[in-house]
């Protein structure tokens, strides 16, 4: 049985703050549309393979561009792992995690500028129904087998796409958060040198916005802990 593969693009890419790691978000696949082959994966299709990959403890493949065909010696060396793959009522839903080798790291440079732009499963079909409608899809996939997951170059389906990669703060994000907080711009200078490290508490501005003040403690423990 040979491998097939399906693309999706990548869009809305949104950065969010207070990671280390380089992780992102995104749908490798996309129900009841028509990919460019033809094909329409349906509800349901990846029960299978993401239940046996749950017990085996074993995950698809997160690689680039599917490995590149296998045409060079680190084309099927994974960039990272896939830590979370998930079937809702849009998707498959993954979550993935860049390794901290120089290809991870171009990887998740290229995610954050959105020169990378799609997504894209390599599958074995395991069950199908044969579809003979001129405006329909050629097969319905009823039953897949998944092997991989990859970020890709060039896509060929629309509708999947990477909807959040996570980066690290900066010194401007956790000033403009002690700004909004209600500090002054010299008060808040002087909580963020020394390390990011303040004997002074940090308060709740217009009397209870308790979400953010949490967020400005959480930006200077993360800044903090890596030594930015």
């Amino acid at each position: 049985m040979s491998m097939e593969y399906t693309s999706f693009s990548l869009r809305d890419v949104k950065t969010a703050e207070n990671t280390e790691e380089m992780t992102f978000k995104g749908y490798g696949a996309v129900f009841n549309n028509i990919d460019s082959y033809g094909d329409m994966i349906m509800p349901g299709a990846f029960t299978e393979t993401l239940g046996e990959a749950l017990k085996s403890g074993t995950a698809p493949s997160l690689l680039l561009n599917h490995g590149g065909w296998g045409m060079g010696a680190e084309d099927n060396m994974p960039i990272g792992v896939w830590v979370s793959l998930s079937e809702d009522g849009k998707g498959l839903l993954v979550e993935g995690k860049l390794s901290k080798t120089q290809r991870g790291i171009d990887t998740y440079t290229l995610l954050k500028d959105k020169a990378i732009t799609g997504m894209s499963i390599g599958y074995r079909v395991k069950k199908y129904e044969a579809c003979v409608k001129p405006d329909g899809p050629k097969r319905k996939l009823t039953a897949i087998d998944l092997m991989e997951v990859s970020l890709v170059t060039f896509p060929a389906n629309l509708e999947a796409r990477v909807s959040s990669v996570k980066s690290e703060p900066s010194k401007r994000d956790a000033e403009k958060a002690l700004r909004d907080a209600g500090f002054s711009r010299e008060e808040a200078k002087g909580i963020l040198s020394s390390g990011f490290k303040t004997d002074k508490p940090l308060r709740d501005a217009g009397g209870g916005q308790t979400e953010l003040t949490n967020e400005i403690r959480r930006l200077i423990n993360t800044m903090s802990a890596g030594g930015t």
